[in-house]
């Protein structure tokens, strides 16, 4: 394992003697001056993506120090699991029902957000800046730069921006390194009050190639997790996704697990991504804490980490937020405030926190009177050690953001059990035993034993409800995001027609694709790659649509004379590389090479696989043997030839206008793909141009059997596959029958 490149020994010995609780910088007793309140927010991150939470994978040492040297909650929720709802509560302090209206709860109206907490710290003499992702939902006209001193919306889409010198960063350091610079311009005897809200640790949802693609983490951190094996979710077995209610089952949770988690191939690039965003964002933490130290504003400076919502990894067959269980309301809370007594440092709380509570909790620091509407409270007597004996005893909890395909819920949270019911699904109702069934396995609300229980929550339930705005409009219909388990989990992508093809190019634009507008662009129609004649290494472009298991592949394509291009599946992306590298099979171009056109290859990976004209069958060791051959016509450049790849298991098909080029069958367990992206390349060489059109793809059975070595003996007189580069002179193939003596 190795460490996170950002994470500098200065940094490390920063935080052993800033937060050190005998360092003779640490202040031990309340001061006078208002303190300045720093505000980490990330975006989709649960508690179990951070050291100080007890992942012991993760690289976090910064974030850990703050907890080691603050308050850490351990039992810190959000009212609202999604973006939107839950970033306006805070900007609010009221909850989304509270916020919104009956008919539209989840955008506020002009009066709920008049005056946000940012306003009221303006009022009584703090500087305030805001950068980063906002996504809350505002009335319309709302100016939301009018809240804040100076603002800066930095989102997703792409997360890495490119700067006035050509090169790209990551969304997180732009953010940070705003930051920094409104720290290093703070006037001398004026506290402020700055957010950093990172659009981090959210997916790329329009982006589905694992890794960066989905995952996109700041090149600092390339390469972190690479040589780990990241356990498998701890609630993964199928029969506990298998008892959730059948609406439960098909909701966006369930569609976007197909999209993340689940191959244990996938599952494991898709989370080391994650994990490397988080410790991008810990290195970011590390760099501004640095800068807070060197500008003399550390004594006096209070530290908040913590996220918008949960997130499922995987956990219950479910992907995403948006539901009851644990894993979607709880969130990581940490608060670094260095006045506090030495005593109290390094503090875990069990205490109820909310997001709710954070505006009340700024206010509070402040010395702002907290206004009446405001429901939550502040954490200031928590983490000041004091005593909590009238502290909240249930927390309001619900979900009613895009209702026809998420469900919704409303319910209540306390010590020892959660209930929660379903509104637009018949009231279906949970009662779960927080203290003995902490993983909510079972649902008690048809147990007789627990009656009681269940009809005093069900009433408060219905109190919490009128108190914070009333029962919700009701909506007239509900639609299912995916099958529980589809066919193919790539169906969950577009629109198929009659025969069961999808198109992955809509003869306008590259939305769906992602590469360097150097090479590529929509030119007639087509998918157009082209080349000077000086690439130095070879471009890709590649479908963000889905990874591709088993399909059945057309396409149109057309090359000039001495073009080379390929068409990529069951691809790799290689960051390492480049941000477009991508491994893998691929079905050769070639213009005027009839040996090469059409043939089975491998990018960087085992090269020639089965030149064209072969049938070949592919050894467990990686040796490609040729057990059949015929010709094939020779495909005339600068005209348009149909394309076909048949991928089945592991059974590889490709056809140039409907003459097959190769038959190949790999029985490789260890360099073969299973699953993969889909993309196209331009090749090093002399100019070319390369165009694709018509482009279609109809996926296949996931579980398609796989061929084996008994069903496919190979001929003792099969040769094998000449290997590319410089050979010893005088080599021959080799033939499979005396190899084998």
């Amino acid at each position: 394992m190795h460490l996170n490149p950002q994470i500098s020994f200065l940094t490390l010995l920063l935080f052993s003697t800033l937060l050190c609780p005998g360092d003779t910088l640490a202040v031990e007793t309340q001061t006078t001056e208002p303190p300045n309140i720093v505000f980490f927010f990330a975006d989709d991150q649960t508690t179990s993506t951070l050291g100080c939470y007890g992942n012991p994978v993760i690289q976090t040492p910064n974030i850990d120090a703050l907890a080691r040297e603050g308050t850490r909650f351990d039992n810190a929720c959000v009212s609202h699991s999604i973006c939107w709802v839950s970033r306006t509560s805070i900007l609010s302090g009221l909850s989304g029902r509270s916020f919104g209206t009956s008919s539209n709860p989840d955008t506020a109206t002009p009066a709920a957000v008049a005056i946000l907490y940012s306003d009221l710290l303006r009022e009584s003499g703090y500087r305030t800046g805001y950068f980063g992702k906002w996504h809350a939902k505002m009335p319309r006209k709302y100016k939301r730069e009018d809240h804040f001193d100076e603002f800066e919306a930095i989102g997703r889409n792409p997360f890495y921006k490119k700067q006035p010198n050509g090169s790209l960063r990551h969304e997180t350091e732009v953010i940070v390194d705003r930051g920094i610079e409104f720290i290093q311009s703070q006037p001398k005897n004026k506290p402020f009050a700055l957010n950093m809200w990172f659009n981090a640790c959210h997916a790329e949802d329009s982006d589905r190639r694992p890794g960066i693609g989905h995952f996109p983490w700041p090149r600092a951190v390339d390469g972190m997790y690479d040589d780990i094996m990241i356990a498998a979710p701890r609630l993964n077995a199928p029969e506990i996704f298998d008892g959730l209610p059948d609406f439960l089952k098909t909701t966006i949770n369930r569609e976007r697990f197909f999209w993340r988690w689940n191959t244990d191939d996938k599952y494991q690039t898709n989370v080391r991504a994650y994990y490397r965003m988080v410790s991008g964002i810990d290195g970011a933490i590390g760099r501004f804490m640095q800068t807070l130290e060197a500008e003399g504003l550390a004594d006096n400076t209070i530290i908040v980490y913590s996220a918008d919502n949960g997130y499922y990894m995987g956990n219950r067959g479910l992907a995403g937020k948006w539901s009851h269980f644990e894993e979607s309301l709880r969130v990581p809370l940490i608060i670094y405030d260095p006045r506090v007594q030495p005593s109290q440092r390094g503090q875990v709380t069990k205490a109820t926190a909310l997001n709710l509570d954070l505006p009340a909790t700024f206010l509070d620091w402040a010395d702002v009177e907290i206004p009446e509407r405001y429901q939550g409270h502040s954490l200031q007597p928590i983490v000041n050690g004091e005593d909590r004996e009238n502290w909240r005893e249930e927390t309001f909890h619900e979900h009613f953001a895009v209702r026809n395909r998420i469900p919704a819920f409303e319910g209540l949270r306390n010590e020892n059990y959660k209930y929660v019911r379903y509104f637009d699904h018949e009231n279906h109702e949970f009662l779960h035993d927080l203290k003995n069934d902490p993983d909510e396995l079972i649902n008690l609300a048809g147990d007789p034993d627990y009656e009681g229980v269940l009809a005093a929550m069900r009433q408060r339930t219905t109190e919490q409800v009128s108190e914070y705005g009333g029962p919700l409009d009701p909506i007239t219909s509900l639609s299912r995001s995916t099958d529980p388990t589809p066919m193919a989990s790539a169906n969950n992508v577009g629109n198929v027609n009659d025969e069961g093809f999808m198109k992955v190019f809509d003869g306008k634009n590259l939305r769906q694709w992602s590469g360097d507008t150097k090479y590529w662009a929509v030119k007639d129609g087509a998918i157009t790659g082209t080349t000077d004649g000086t690439l130095k290494m070879n471009r890709f472009l590649t479908w963000k649509g889905s990874t591709i298991r088993n399909f059945d592949l057309r396409v149109k394509v057309k090359v000039t004379h001495g073009g080379n291009s390929g068409i990529q599946y069951r691809g790799t992306s290689r960051p390492d590389l480049g941000l477009d590298v991508v491994t893998g099979y691929q079905c050769d171009v070639v213009a005027n090479n009839a040996k090469y056109n059409g043939m089975l290859y491998e990018e960087k990976e085992r090269r020639i696989l089965a030149p064209t004209g072969n049938q070949v069958i592919i050894d467990p060791q990686g040796q490609s043997w040729i057990i059949d051959t015929w010709q094939v016509p020779t495909a005339a450049p600068d005209e348009w030839h149909e394309y076909r790849v048949l991928v089945e298991g592991n059974h590889h098909r490709h056809w140039i206008d409907g003459n097959k080029t190769v038959d190949v069958i790999d029985l490789d367990k260890v360099g073969r793909k299973l699953e993969g992206v889909l993309a196209v390349q331009v090749h090093v060489g002399p100019a070319m141009t390369i165009q694709y059109k018509d482009f279609e793809i109809k996926n296949l059975p996931d579980e398609l059997p796989l061929q084996t070595a008994a069903a496919h003996p190979i001929p003792d007189g099969a040769i094998g596959v000449r290997p590319q580069g410089k050979l010893p002179k005088g080599w021959t193939p080799p033939i499979y029958g005396q190899q084998k003596k």
